[in-house]
């Protein structure tokens, strides 16, 4: 029986490996672009860095040190440098694939960060399994540009698991409508007619804002903005506004709000501030052929009617008016019932000539 050799004994007592194996390791250099194992094979085995992780720039000496104990995947036996080509990353994304089979079957909510923005949605990886979340499936609104989710972490659920065609899908916009959905819940079983509430101003247009109160918009009409007159709401509010609120009406999942605070409506004593016989002063707001609407403050308006300008005939309100224009007149009625105040210029200017003929004599 012949003796063998001793590198024939050294090669028997070396296992074997084969494409697939997982090995076992210990780093004995690591350089710029890859690792180097000792995995008690004939040949070393070598990790690249594209091998190691999905991660850009990642530096593989800060990473991993000589001594270093790691398992990998064999991927080739023979790189064709007489080396053992393995791969750290598919060991740990089949690893990450058995999770988020696991997550899967439990409906799983999963928190990962964006590795990359797509043209058609989002990429996150979890133990080195990737994931694709549409864009349709991102939020529960349309997001026509995703590149603020670029290194955010986000919360998602799997809803479609086929490793075998790389085809695992996520779903971000499903937990977004839960929790709104619960948020309203909450919101409508808290808020009541009259009740005060706070919100961010979500949306304005040209009849009114869109509220935000945690859980479902409130609508504030341009008429319940101000007691006082509002040009336009889009110069009254914008987007991000914090703003106080009166719950003016619910109406299914509808609900209507009101700025038209009891305790600062102007009408609460007008009944002692406009009483007839009062001077007061005011702008005129608006004109009519018939009249001219002064507002003597906010959400008090009075009508001086064309009759009532002036002692000298005017044709219209026009003719000797102009919008902005202060002016002062006599109250010569005060309706608190349907809230209508009527001026005259021409009653004041006659008490005037009157004094001045009393004067005179």
């Amino acid at each position: 029986m012949s003796e063998l050799s001793f590198e024939q004994m050294l090669e028997e007592s070396l296992k074997t490996i084969r494409t697939g194996e997982v090995v076992t390791g210990k780093v004995i250099d690591v350089k710029e672009d890859e690792i180097v194992l000792n995995i008690g094979y004939k040949s070393d085995g070598i990790i690249t860095r594209s091998e190691y992780t999905n991660e850009p720039g990642v530096e593989l000496t800060k990473m991993v040190q000589v001594g270093d104990e790691l398992e990998a995947k064999v991927i080739k036996v023979n790189d064709g440098e007489g080396q053992v080509a393995l791969s750290y990353k598919r060991l740990a994304a089949d690893r990450g694939n058995r999770r988020l089979e696991e997550a899967f079957e439990n409906h799983e909510v999963l928190t990962a960060k964006v590795a990359q923005v797509l043209d058609g949605g989002l990429s996150v990886i979890v133990e080195e399994a990737r994931i694709f979340i549409p864009a349709s499936l991102v939020s529960d609104v349309y997001e026509k540009d995703l590149s603020k989710y670029a290194n955010q972490e986000i919360e998602f659920v799997i809803t479609e698991f086929n490793p075998k065609r790389r085809r695992v899908i996520g779903d971000r916009k499903q937990l977004i409508v839960a929790r709104k959905a619960e948020m309203q819940r909450e919101l409508f079983a808290r808020i009541e007619i009259g009740q005060k509430v706070e919100g961010t101003v979500k949306n304005v247009t040209d009849f009114g804002a869109f509220i935000d109160l945690g859980g479902a918009d409130g609508l504030l009409h341009i008429s319940e903005m101000s007691w006082g007159r509002v040009e336009s709401p889009k110069k009254a509010f914008k987007v991000g506004d914090k703003v106080t609120a009166l719950i003016k009406d619910i109406n299914g999942e509808k609900i209507a709000l009101s700025m038209k605070f009891p305790e600062t409506n102007p009408w609460a004593n007008a009944a002692e501030k406009y009483m007839a016989g009062n001077v007061v002063t005011g702008r005129v707001a608006r004109m009519t052929d018939f009249g001219a609407f002064v507002e003597l403050e906010a959400g008090v308006d009075a009508l001086l009617h064309v009759s009532q300008i002036s002692r000298d005939h005017v044709a219209k309100p026009s003719d000797v008016l102009s919008i902005g224009q202060e002016i002062t007149a006599k109250i010569v009625d005060f309706n608190e019932a349907d809230r209508k105040i009527s001026l005259s210029i021409k009653a004041l200017e006659a008490e005037t000539a009157q004094v001045n003929e009393e004067v005179e004599e």
